[in-house]
């Protein structure tokens, strides 16, 4: 049966087509898929220049065959089987069968990014996410339509409760229950998109578009010529720029003026040949930022420019720029084949995309692709240009920047979410450079800077309604819009508040404009941003919000200032035995990040079981940075957690926030009464306040708090300043910013939970494992920084050494260093050898310095030498570079001598007193005065002296035995032997005189006596005769 279609229907499309902006429709019904056909047929009668072509995205399912030959084998097996009467096509399969659709699975939709449709058809509601709703939406032409497809629904509330894919990544053990209320104000907000209509698979409209009764047609705002204001002063400005060669031809491609102005300082920027400037080109996405850039490097190659490098995330990422660069070299009259050629890549993660163009009409001239990573072949470069910076790591990007002119492009706001990082970060330091050096004349130090944006889209005209629906719906479209501050007050008269996520995503209008200046806080503040954050923080069970305001004055009656916002993750609770299993197999599940990373780090399963709260994001006002109120909402966070703002009743009742369960309940019972077609959405009433102090909510019961973000000097400092410890550092850097990620606990005190020391917490080991690392992973990492994540004790003055710990060190000593290596270092303390021969020994001094083993104290320049030499293997160059100059080579050898000679003095020390231990003790000898005199002394000796050479010389002058040899006679007959013999003397001399003695006398002894005896020959003779 026929049915006429509604008449606001087509007006709409038409208005859409006059106007170039783009209508949406929301088609309810399992036949919705019917009426696609009579959509599509409508747009094309009345865009008239061409058949509009159609992208279909869908989950994993399409329902219907994708290649055109199964697609006739089906239709020929239909009309053999007698099931198919070619007058009665089903109309459907006629138009899938004409052609002009493009399939794409949502997981795949990045590949669609930088096409154009004049169709867009979303199917399987349940698997779309913020990311895909923008990134789908936004490939439609002005003119085009946006269909979604529901399935039945009894009421449009249910949409509420549906369980959505993206709910599957927001459960944990501990909170389940994903709420609904992104989907509650997506639905909402349709019936405030004046270019949207909700209707059932009949097309009849429901009551939720109302606004569409009074949708009439539209004139179009053209001159005489058919052209609008901004087309008539784009024809101006090529008017005036037609004589100039390139601009003149080139400004010709352009579609808008604000391209067309993007274009013409581009090619001044060329022309000027200011080898040192930068041009950036920032703009949402479908603003022709690619196709400027094409037109500005054609212009390039016209100015002579012989070596022009493009690089991008991929070369796919650049099919736009080439294909304007060909256009540019048409409309200078440069012919294929005969003064270019294109070249294709042969790789096939290419997919034959364009990687090379070259020139030969002047003189050779080159257009190449470069990966962003390959900056060390950029030795002969006139110009670079950077697409989609943004997807490219910040650290990239710095390295691709030289002594040549650099263009750059990216996308700043929208769906991609990675575009803060340069805005806020690489261009905001350029911008600096360039101020500075246009103070000081003839200044080429610094870089010339320049920033062009583009508001006016091509693919549709200013003003359109979806534009402003879906940047409304996603925040996506804040950053120009962050409130200014009134007054900042002290930091110590500001006060905590808790944010009702039922209240503040019911789309009221009060709500919407807080909820629309939290995220224009959340988008000035951080590098990375994206529409997924959004449904985060309205359906994510364990995720909640407070914000910092100053003094409320409520006679004012409006909205305050927000000078802070916090965003939290309850974690932890788990139980032993998934601790356990995920220990064994190795498997985090999704969310609670900081108790799954702590017992994967430290094999601790009792960790999960306890309940913490990670810091997702702290963003503070623009206007109030560096003013202590970030400090003041993690103070008032810390203390409200410890319960020391207690002043709720103890019999309050639960949550303010209503539960999944309830609020599913309380829907399902509305949508019983009314039907789909009677039913009128309104936002809620029943709603409890938006703000409430933390005084008036019961906190949950906390141990610890946690942070996981980039690390950089500053944050760290700000996290360490308020005793967050770290544990864990990511060894790889993050793709966008190129900083690793780590994560910092800080334990609150809690009634029932205790923590002993840092140790107990693993902090120790963690520091243990970052020194090891700092050789390899993070050799690059700023010396600053790594002094700041070791945080070593360097003053020692008041400790003294225990003997405990010094016998520790020597056997450590023993094992790690020999007498050889010790004798090294002496000599290297002697000035005898050079610092060069004892670099092998660095690195286990230092280790042993900043485990805390040596306890010598050390300046904060003279740990950082050992550090850089010690840790991270550099030599003294590297170590002059990061001082930035200020030590010379000489002093900062000078200031690594000191530090060697108070390791070895210490070490020497230590091992001395190991030798002294090991030798055997001798007895101390006390010495006291004697109790007799030196001259009494001395008689005893002499007396006993004398003694002994009497008694000596008793037993040589024997009495008895000299008796023998007596003469007795008289002297007379002596002297008469004498007188009468005189004459008659032997020759020996001897006269024999008779003695009167017996010999029996003589031999008394009767011993027998030998020569050898006291005998002679004399006594002999005498014997004989």
């Amino acid at each position: 049966m026929r049915k006429k279609v509604d008449e606001r229907i087509r007006t709409l499309i038409e208005n859409g087509v006059k106007n170039r902006h783009r209508s949406m429709f929301v088609i309810i019904g399992d036949k919705s898929r019917d009426q696609i056909v009579n959509l599509h047929y409508m747009l094309s009668k009345a865009v008239v220049k061409s058949r509009p072509t159609v992208l279909w995205c869908y989950k994993d399912k399409l329902e219907l065959s994708s290649h055109k030959k199964k697609r006739a084998k089906q239709i020929k097996k239909l009309m053999q089987r007698g099931l198919l009467d070619p007058e009665k096509v089903d109309p459907f399969s006629l138009f899938v069968e004409t052609g002009g659709l493009t399939y794409c699975l949502y997981k795949d939709s990045e590949r669609i990014l930088g096409n154009t449709f004049g169709m867009c058809i979303l199917q399987d509601f349940e698997a779309l996410t913020p990311n895909l709703l923008a990134r789908t939406i936004e490939t439609v032409q002005g003119g085009g339509l946006i269909i979604l497809l529901l399935r039945s629904l009894s009421s449009l509330t249910s949409l509420y409760t549906m369980v959505m894919d993206v709910h599957e990544r927001y459960r944990t053990e501990s909170h389940s229950e994903a709420a609904g209320r992104f989907n509650e104000r997506f639905l909402l907000s349709l019936a405030s998109c004046k270019a949207c209509v909700v209707m059932d698979d009949e097309l009849n409209i429901l009551p939720i578009s109302s606004h569409i009764k009074s949708i009439t047609p539209v004139p179009v705002n053209e001159d005489s010529e058919g052209l609008s204001e901004s087309e008539r002063d784009l024809k101006n400005l090529k008017q005036e720029l037609n004589e100039d060669f390139p601009v003149g031809p080139l400004i010709k491609k352009c579609c808008t003026l604000d391209q067309g102005k993007a274009v013409v300082t581009f090619l001044d920027a060329i022309l000027d040949k200011n080898l040192r400037s930068t041009v950036a080109l920032l703009a949402a996405r479908g603003r022709g930022k690619s196709a400027a850039l094409g037109l500005a490097v054609a212009g390039a190659i016209a100015a002579g420019y012989s070596n022009i490098y493009v690089t991008a995330p991929s070369p796919e990422n650049l099919k736009t720029l080439f294909e304007f660069v060909c256009k540019g070299f048409d409309a200078i009259e440069y012919k294929v084949h005969i003064d270019y050629d294109v070249v294709k890549s042969v790789n096939p993660e290419f997919k034959k995309a364009t990687v090379r163009i070259n020139i030969y009409k002047q003189h050779r001239q080159t257009i190449q692709y470069i990966q962003p990573h390959e900056h060390e072949k950029l030795s002969q470069v006139e110009l670079l240009v950077v697409d989609e910076a943004a997807a490219v790591p910040l650290p990239v990007v710095k390295s691709l920047l030289g002594p040549y002119l650099v263009f750059l492009s990216s996308t700043v706001n929208g769906y991609e979410g990675t575009g803060r990082s340069l805005s806020l970060k690489l261009l905001q330091q350029l911008e600096e450079q360039s101020q500075l050096s246009k103070g000081v004349e003839g200044s080429f130090s610094d870089r010339v800077f320049k920033k062009i944006e583009l508001s006016e889209s091509i693919r549709y005209a200013s003003a359109d309604p979806i534009e402003s629906w879906l940047n409304a719906l996603l925040c996506l479209d804040v950053t120009n819009s962050v409130p200014s501050i009134s007054r900042l007050p002290p930091p110590s008269e500001c006060d905590l508040y808790y944010v009702n996520r039922d209240t503040l995503f019911s789309y009221h209008k009060d709500s919407e404009l807080f909820l629309q200046r939290m995220m224009a806080l959340y988008v000035s503040s951080h590098y990375k941003n994206s529409p997924n954050d959004l449904q985060l923080m309205a359906d994510a069970p364990a995720h909640h919000l407070f914000v910092l305001l100053g003094p409320v004055d409520e006679s004012k009656n409006q909205l305050p200032d927000i000078l802070c916002v916090i965003q939290i993750s309850l974690e932890g609770q788990i139980s032993l035995k998934s601790a356990i299993k995920s220990l064994s197999v190795g498997y985090q599940p999704h969310g609670d990040q900081i108790p799954w990373k702590f017992c994967e780090q430290f094999r601790d399963p009792d960790f999960p079981s306890l309940s913490g709260a990670r810091i997702v994001r702290i963003a503070t006002h623009p206007s109030a940075m560096r003013l202590g109120y970030g400090s003041a909402a993690i103070e008032l966070l810390t203390r409200y957690y410890e319960g020391q703002l207690r002043s709720y009743s103890e019999l309050d009742v639960e949550d303010a926030e209503e539960t999944p369960q309830r609020s599913q309940l309380r829907l399902s019972e509305a949508a019983e009464k009314v039907s789909l077609l009677e039913e009128n959405i309104k936002p809620k009433t029943d709603l409890p306040p938006l703000l409430v102090h933390l005084r008036e909510r019961r906190p949950e019961k906390l141990h610890y708090l946690g942070v996981s973000f980039g690390l950089t000097l500053d944050l760290f400092r700000f996290w360490k300043k308020h005793k967050f410890a770290p544990f864990y550092i990511c060894q790889i850097p993050n793709n966008v910013t190129g900083e690793h990620t780590i994560m910092v606990l800080k334990p609150l005190n809690n009634d029932d939970f205790e923590v002993s020391g840092c140790d107990e917490w693993g902090f120790f080991k963690f520091k243990l494992r970052f020194s090891r690392n700092l050789s390899r992973d993070f050799r690059d990492m700023e010396y600053k920084l790594a002094m700041s994540v070791l945080d070593p004790k360097m003053d020692f003055t008041d400790i003294e050494p225990a003997p405990s710990k010094s016998d520790e060190l020597s056997k450590l000593i023993n094992t790690l260093l020999s007498p050889y290596d010790m004798g090294r270092l002496k000599d290297y303390s002697n000035n005898l050898i050079d610092y060069l021969s004892i670099t092998d020994l660095l690195s286990i001094l230092a280790h042993l310095y900043f485990q805390g083993k040596i306890p010598v104290t050390l300046t904060y320049v003279q740990a950082s030498i050992l550090l850089c030499m010690g840790l991270q293997n550099r030599d003294v160059s590297y170590v002059e570079e990061q001082l930035k100059k200020a030590l010379e080579r000489q002093q900062i050898l000078s200031y690594f001598k000191k530090v060697m000679i108070k390791l070895y003095k210490y070490l020497y020390g230590v091992a001395s007193k190991e030798i002294e231990s090991a030798l055997p003790r001798l007895k101390e000898r006390v010495l006291e005065p004697h109790s007799i005199s030196v001259d009494e002394d001395l008689n005893d000796a002499a007396k006993k002296v004398e003694e002994e050479m009497k008694g000596k010389s008793d037993g040589v002058l024997n009495l008895q035995l000299l008796q023998q040899f007596a003469i007795e006679g008289r002297e007379g007959e002596l002297e008469n032997a004498l007188e009468n013999g005189g004459e008659k003397v032997l020759s020996g001399g001897v006269i024999s005189v008779k003695s009167s003695r017996s010999e029996v006398q003589s031999n008394k002894s009767g011993k027998k006596r030998g020569k050898d005896e006291y005998g002679s020959k004399s006594t002999s003779k005498k014997r004989k005769s």
